[in-house]
C-alpha cells in the first residue's frame, strides 16, 4: 500500500516512514502543506497521514482542498494533545481518524491499515479471499493456513489484489499503489511478479484480462 506523510518535523516524518515501511507500505513525504496538497491532488495514495500544524498551508486547508476536489482517500490527522478544537475542525473538513501527539508509531500504522481496509469494504482485520487469508496487523498472508513466503514486492501486489478481490485491477492502478512518486513504474516487472505469485497462490486464483488487467478470484 502507498501512503503520503505530510509532516514538517523531519525526525517524526522519518520515524513514520520507517514504521510504515516495516508494515509493507511505500511512502512519499511532504514537509509543508503546499507540497502535501499538490502530491495528494496529483498522485494516488491509499492513505494520507496529515499533520495539522504545517508551514505554507495549514493542514485543515490541505484537507479541505482535497475534499473539494473529490479526493476521497482516507486521511489520518495528527493533532496536539488536548486540542479538541483541531479534532473537531479536522473531522468537519473530512478527516477519517486522528492520532494525538505524542503517539506510538505502531498505533498510527494500525490506524492507517484499518482505514485502508474499511475503505475497501472490509470490516474485519483478517481478509479472506478463497484459500488466502490476509492478516494486515501481523503482515502475514496464508494459503490453506500456511504462511506464504513472499518478497516485499510480491506481498505488496498480493495485498492490494486481496483488498480489491473480484474486480479488474489495471497495471496502471497497481503501479500507482506500488511505487513512490519519483520511482520508475515498470509494467514488465509487475507481470513477472504476477507470474511468480500464480505459482504460490495456485492456478486460477489470479486471472489476466488481456488489455484490462488482473482479477483475484475469491471463490
Amino acid at each position: 500500500m502507498r501512503a503520503l506523510i505530510v509532516e514538517d518535523d523531519p525526525q517524526l516524518a522519518s520515524q513514520l516512514a520507517e514504521a510504515l515501511a516495516g508494515a509493507g507500505f511505500v511512502t512519499d513525504h511532504a514537509a509543508d502543506g503546499t507540497q502535501g496538497e499538490f502530491l495528494g491532488a496529483t498522485e494516488t495514495y491509499d492513505v494520507a497521514i496529515l499533520d495539522l500544524g504545517l508551514p505554507g498551508l495549514p493542514g485543515i486547508d490541505v484537507l479541505t482542498r482535497w475534499r473539494d476536489q473529490g479526493i476521497a482517500m482516507p486521511v489520518l490527522i495528527l493533532t496536539a494533545r488536548g486540542d479538541w478544537t483541531d479534532k473537531v475542525a479536522g473531522f468537519r473538513a473530512g478527516a477519517d481518524d486522528y492520532a494525538v501527539k505524542p503517539f506510538r508509531l505502531d498505533e498510527v500504522v494500525l490506524r492507517a491499515q484499518t482505514l485502508i481496509r474499511r475503505a475497501a469494504g472490509h470490516a474485519r482485520p483478517v481478509i479472506s479471499a478463497g484459500t488466502l487469508r490476509l492478516d494486515g496487523q501481523l503482515g502475514v498472508i496464508t494459503r490453506d493456513g500456511v504462511a506464504l513466503k513472499l518478497t516485499a514486492f510480491e506481498a505488496r501486489i498480493l495485498t492490494y489484489l486481496i483488498h480489491h478481490q473480484n474486480r479488474i485491477v489495471s497495471r496502471t492502478e497497481l503501479s500507482e499503489h506500488l511505487y513512490e512518486a519519483e520511482s520508475d513504474r515498470d509494467f514488465k516487472s509487475i507481470e513477472v511478479v504476477i507470474g511468480r505469485l500464480r505459482r504460490k497462490v495456485g492456478d486460477g486464483v489470479i486471472e489476466t484480462r488481456r488489455g484490462e488487467g488482473y482479477v483475484l478470484r475469491a471463490a
